[in-house]
């Protein structure tokens, strides 16, 4: 594996890549840490719904929101510096969620940690874009996309185990000694690189995050007040009529926050809308598996954690052999293989019931799933990423990163209330059955339109790359 580095620099593309890895694990498993461990966290600090549902959202709304300003800022100040600081962040914000004496505390800590995490992620896929190219770089982006299938169902089962035998304060505080552990690293050996000359792009930040911000608390409301509230439709009015601004904006500055130019390639655009529509039906299927085989099939929370090792296993060989596969399919191949074999397994686990057996119904569904991330999560990261000059690696990072974070927080808010009223008639087991259900098949209905959106953007975008390609060589 080679490395695009400066001159007389004696890093090592290994030492670069185990880097930006486990600080990205590190992480997404964070994300998912928390499912399994919420009901201790309500019993421990008194919490009540409202406030519970705010331990996630505070680092949600903060990460989606901070997203590309975070990414530009390390375009600026230098990728180096920016990474660092992300790790401080999000360990310091660790400890302090690890040691929260009472909610208020927590919750002011998520926040504080969706900082370093919007810092961290796209900072991450910045550094493998200006460190590896070529098939250097596809194998590195390999990589980092099954960090991101594995962080997201590993962090269940570690979040299930360290509740359930240590404490759910564990779940944090493993993290302290991780983010020192990178920074330490980060300082030894990336190059300390000066980021671009230039102006800072005061409205484009504002606009973004709190655009990007007002999307995100305007969906995560909706979960609890409903679509129709006015919390809800002010802040979803505010938060496209800010991205509208936005886009004029960028439009009109010399150096933008959010290039316009990266969404002239349709193989790009095509990445990020596939982003979103592909990681709201995966937050749908992680949030409502468990309660499932917690609620109707009688799991613990680590036996929950663990019944998502079918799909991480799978995950990770279909994601490690994508490289080799890439050698022989294109990426659009690939990456429509992905959502199909997904959906087939989305489909079938929609099927849930009260008394079904967890392999027929869910280890094996889990496990096409897990394949179908192992395809769609490398093609998809090369996609939002292609051709992208140095300068913009940044802001494609944080622009593939908000389609993530806000994939998740729509998915989210559209699957809870798919599913409210489901199993209104039922109790128990057979409620959970039923909402489960609705919510996967919810989820079904999104990876169809993400199938969809393969099939006419990024497909023939593809095939007419490869066409010009093939003419000019001539």
């Amino acid at each position: 594996m080679t490395t695009t580095t400066a001159p007389g620099t004696t890093t090592k593309p290994v030492a670069i890549l185990a880097i930006v890895l486990i600080s990205y694990f590190m992480v997404l498993m964070d994300n998912s840490v928390i499912f399994t461990g919420l009901p201790s966290i309500r019993v421990g600090l008194d919490l009540s719904p409202t406030a519970l549902s705010w331990v996630q959202d505070a680092y949600t709304l903060v990460f989606g929101g901070l997203l590309l300003l975070a990414a530009r800022v390390g375009d600026i100040v230098g990728r180096r510096r920016l990474f660092i600081v992300g790790l401080a962040i999000f360990g310091s914000a660790s400890l302090l969620i690890g040691l929260a004496p009472s909610g208020p505390w927590m919750i002011a800590g998520r926040a504080v940690q969706g900082i370093g995490a919007a810092i961290v992620a796209p900072t991450s896929l910045a550094l493998i874009t200006t460190y590896f190219e070529g098939e250097a770089r596809k194998r590195a982006v390999a990589w980092y996309a099954a960090s991101a299938g594995v962080g997201a169902s590993l962090g269940l089962l570690v979040g299930g185990a360290l509740t359930e035998w240590v404490s759910w304060r564990a779940g944090f505080l493993v993290n302290v000694p991780i983010a020192i552990a990178m920074i330490i690293a980060a300082r030894s050996v990336l190059d300390h690189a000066p980021g671009q000359k230039g102006r800072f792009d005061v409205v484009g930040a504002l606009s973004a995050t709190f655009g990007v911000g007002a999307l995100v608390f305007g969906i995560i409301e909706s979960g609890e007040t409903g679509w129709g509230s006015s919390r809800v439709i002010v802040s979803l009015v505010l938060g496209f009529a800010l991205l509208a601004g936005l886009v004029y904006n960028e439009s009109r500055v010399d150096q933008p926050i959010m290039p316009l130019r990266l969404f002239a390639s349709r193989v790009r655009s095509g990445a990020y809308g596939t982003r979103l529509l592909f990681l709201g039906a995966m937050i749908g299927f992680f949030f409502f598996t468990t309660q499932y085989m917690q609620d109707a099939l009688g799991f613990s929370p680590f036996q929950a954690g663990l019944g998502f090792l079918p799909m991480t296993v799978v995950n990770f060989i279909v994601a490690t052999a994508i490289p080799k596969m890439n050698a022989r399919l294109s990426n659009a191949t690939l990456l429509a293989t992905g959502v199909v074999v997904a959906l087939i397994g989305m489909v079938w686990l929609s099927t849930i019931g009260v008394g079904d057996s967890y392999l027929t119904a869910v280890a094996l569904p889990m496990m096409l799933i897990g394949a179908g991330q192992g395809f769609v999560f490398g093609p998809l990261t090369n996609a939002g990423i292609a051709d992208v000059e140095p300068a913009d690696a940044g802001a494609a990072s944080g622009l593939l990163n908000t389609a993530h974070q806000l994939g998740m927080a729509l998915g989210l808010g559209i699957l809870v209330a798919v599913s409210a009223n489901a199993g209104a008639d039922s109790a128990g087991a057979a409620a959970a059955a039923e909402r489960a259900s609705a919510a996967l098949t919810g989820g079904s209905v999104i990876l169809a339109l993400a199938l969809i959106v393969v099939l006419a953007v990024i497909v023939p975008a593809e095939r007419g790359a490869r066409g010009a390609a093939s003419v000019s060589a001539r």
